[in-house]
């Protein structure tokens, strides 16, 4: 005999759809009578009449090697963010300056040496030109900073270069330019962790044969913590940022006084650095240049909060403007106040490179104690977290290129904590690909 088959459950038909049940009491005459939703409630009533949001229930495995896999991704990334909750996940002014400009502002740690590297060429006396020429680049700061305020305010959804570009020259122009960004956050990556563990590794040598290790775990922990939601990685890669600025403006501020006041020794280079004191080529228009090329490393990142307009609060453009305002005015005052250090005191930079001239500042200002200790370390955390700007913009400019057709769509998808996930996921792997290759 042949089974009918079961009607479908009415529970998994329109969960709009409520029953009554009639329920009788203990007593005699004791009935009453409940309405019922004809379903298990994934979903949530919204505002509006007839609408239905869903909960994570609607997600969530029960059992099984999925649930203990949904349970690992919870760990590691967090619970899912309902979309309408996008407006409380985007950023304050304070987390905006530490996600996107931790990279402008850790380059003040390498712009001032990348100067003196190239003067050094001609002696040490030409060393008294980093001072004048850490002056020019902060005015050349100035003028890319009011020029990106202007661009913010005209382009209020996204003031990318690849959003300008598309606009006034065309979509080959905003392509070319989102390309030579998009090429530039990976090797940004790449580089700015390879220098961090670098630092640390001056500290503790024994890291140096483990470098490629360690900077690809760094790499994946940059990537968790992106996964998370950006608003959140704000909250876990501020710290360090903000830590690097007190440090260095302690340092900066003890210096200066000391400074004026007289108290502190010249600079006394090893006997080994004989050659540097001489150097082997003369002080012409080129030289000079090429140290101001050099030192111009020092403005990399000024365009970070121009891309991730959209990712503040609102009034969106208001808090990036002012953000990148802020921004230019903390990297002026550590680039010129260690530049400033670096001519008094007349400190040389290492020939063999094992030690920053950063780090011979502070070991000459304040020893070999502690106070060298706690800069080198935040030195090492905020080069580090200088590749979190890429992970704050890559993702979105991916997603701009996704919606115009220029990107597979996946990159313009958001996951469960309201990140671009592809994006993130792209960098990372091509980021530790660049350390493997190159063994950095």
């Amino acid at each position: 005999m042949t089974r009918r088959p079961e009607p479908p459950d009415d529970r998994r038909v329109d969960p709009l759809l409520k029953r009554r049940e009639k329920r009788r009491g203990k007593r005699i005459g004791d009935a009453y009578v409940r309405r019922v939703r004809s379903f298990d409630d994934p979903f949530q009533r919204g505002g509006d009449e007839g609408e239905l949001i869903a909960t994570e229930r609607t997600v969530l495995e029960r059992r099984g090697w999925r649930a203990a896999l949904r349970r690992l991704r919870t760990t590691l990334i967090g619970r899912p963010i309902h979309s309408e909750r996008e407006e409380h996940e985007r950023l304050t002014k304070v987390k905006g300056l530490a996600i996107f400009s931790s990279d402008n502002i850790s380059s003040s740690a390498y712009g001032p040496e990348e100067i003196m590297r190239v003067l050094a060429v001609a002696g040490t006396g030409a060393l008294a030109l980093t001072l004048p020429l850490a002056g020019l680049i902060s005015v050349m700061l100035a003028i890319v900073t009011l020029s990106y305020r202007q661009t913010i305010k005209a382009y209020p959804k996204g003031a990318s270069s690849y959003i300008v570009a598309s606009d006034n020259l065309g979509s080959g122009a905003g392509v070319l330019a989102a390309a030579a960004l998009l090429i530039g956050y990976v090797v940004t990556v790449a580089v700015s962790v390879s220098a961090g563990v670098a630092a640390l590794s001056s500290i503790v040598p024994e890291l140096y044969d483990q470098r490629v290790l360690i900077s690809s775990g760094l790499v994946v922990l940059l990537m968790v913590g992106n996964l998370r939601g950006i608003r959140e990685s704000g909250t876990i890669f501020m710290i360090p940022t903000y830590a690097y600025i007190v440090v260095m403006l302690g340092i900066i501020g003890y210096g200066v006084a000391r400074t004026l006041a007289g108290d502190v020794a010249p600079f006394n280079a090893p006997a080994a650095w004989e050659n540097v004191e001489q150097g082997g080529q003369a002080l012409g228009l080129f030289l000079i240049l090429r140290a101001f090329s050099q030192g111009a490393v020092a403005l990399t990142g000024v365009e970070a909060i121009s891309d991730g307009v959209p990712a503040f609060k609102s009034p969106e453009w208001k808090n990036a403007r002012t953000t990148l305002t802020w921004a230019a005015v903390v990297f002026a005052i550590l680039f010129l106040g260690i530049a400033f250090l670096l001519t008094s005191i007349g400190i040389v930079p290492d020939p063999d490179e094992q030690q920053t001239v950063l780090s011979l500042l502070v070991r000459h200002l304040t020893g070999d104690g502690p106070v060298l200790v706690v800069a080198q370390v935040a030195t090492a955390l905020i080069l580090v977290l200088a590749a979190n700007t890429s992970f704050a913009d890559f993702p979105r400019l991916s997603s701009f290129l996704a919606r115009d057709g220029f990107l597979p769509r996946q990159f313009a998808f958001r996951g469960e904590r309201l990140a671009f996930t592809t994006g993130i996921v792209a960098l990372s792997l091509m980021a530790i690909g660049l350390l493997i290759g190159f063994n950095a």
